[in-house]
Order: structure tokens, then sequence, then C-alpha cells
């Protein structure tokens, strides 16, 4: 049975296809929903109408559009209760593979030996594999001297799951300093508070 085809009924069944979907849904596979196909243009049109709808009721989830597509996620003020929830801690990275990563993310496409000149430190190639199996980086060619070294670049995927639409969304260098400082200062703090006085 076809439900009738208006603007409001597409609306309806793009939103219930988005909060099934466990991966953000490009514009052209939200068109596949339909038969005819509406169009690339009424379906932006429409997302922006439901992102719009769901901000203005105050809801604790919104319609974003990421890299990889559209996906309704958690606003960011509700997170620190959901997280009272899980039973796993979040995976925690080292200062090294961050470090790393936001190298490849910010210079990319880069080498492993461009990644140890501005580190000025070898880098294990653990690191590389846990940005590569977290998905995060992937090669994407290689570079066109003695050896051929592999040319490392972020993914989509880095994208989505740092909630940004493209690399230009990314925060100036000088807040990643500004936080990483922060981080360190942090972790000193929580350490000096831990270790008992004698």
């Amino acid at each position: 049975m076809d439900l009738e085809t208006t603007p409001e009924q597409y609306k309806r069944v793009m939103e219930a296809a988005l909060l099934a979907a466990s991966a953000p849904l490009p514009v052209g596979e939200l068109r596949r929903l339909f038969e005819p196909d509406p169009g690339a243009d009424l379906v932006r049109r429409l997302l922006d109408e439901l992102r719009a709808e769901w901000a203005a009721a105050e809801r604790g989830v919104e319609l974003v559009q990421l890299a990889g597509g559209w996906r309704f996620q958690t606003r960011p003020e509700y997170q620190v209760y959901l997280d009272r929830l899980k039973e796993e801690k979040p995976p925690r990275y080292s200062r090294a593979v961050m470090e790393t990563l936001a190298i490849i993310a910010y210079r990319q496409p880069v080498t492993r030996g461009d990644i140890e000149d501005t580190r000025g430190v070898a880098v294990s190639s653990n690191i590389l594999k846990t940005l590569e199996s977290r998905g995060w980086i992937d090669v994407v060619g290689h570079r066109d001297t003695p050896g051929r070294p592999e040319l490392f670049a972020t993914t989509r995927r880095f994208l989505d799951d740092m909630g940004l639409r493209s690399l230009t969304e990314l925060p100036a260098l000088t807040e990643i300093e500004r936080i990483m400082d922060l981080v360190d200062t942090t972790q000193i703090e929580a350490a000096a508070a831990a270790t008992p006085e004698e």
C-alpha cells in the first residue's frame, strides 16, 4: 500500500527512515524511498523543514547534516545524562594518538615521515593501526618519492564521528592547543589530588 505522496508525507517517511538508520543517510539514499523520485531539491528542502520542526519543538534530539549525510543525534547538552547509562567507558586515546590524528586532519595528505617531522618523534605503527581500525584515517595514495611512502588522510567516518560536514569546520589550531593544555592541567591536578600527602 503506497501512502499519499504529499510533501508532508515525504517528510514523515524520511523522518522514520532517519530515526531507524544506524548511519547518516545521504540525499541520494533518501530519494530511493520514493517512486517516483521527488528530486534532490525537494528532498533537501524537506530535510531543512524537518530540521526546523525538531528544533522548534525543543526536543532532546536534533536533525543534523554531516559529511556522510543526515542523521538524528542527541543534543550536546543532554549527552552527559546519557553517558550515565553506558555500561562501558568510551575508548581513551593517548596524547600521541590524538596528536597524530590532528596532524593528519590539518595537513593531509601526509606520510608517516611528515607526521614524525611534525611531532619530533617516531610514530608507532600501532598508532596508525588504531586510527585506521577506528575508521578515522585511510591510505589515499603514495608519494612519488623513493620508497613510495603511503599518504594518510581522514575519512568521511572521521567527519561524521566528529560532527562535521567538512574539514573547513575543524576548530582553529590555537583552540586545539588550548584544549590540550587544559586536559594536561586537569590530569596533573587529578593525579596530585589522588596522591596521598606524606
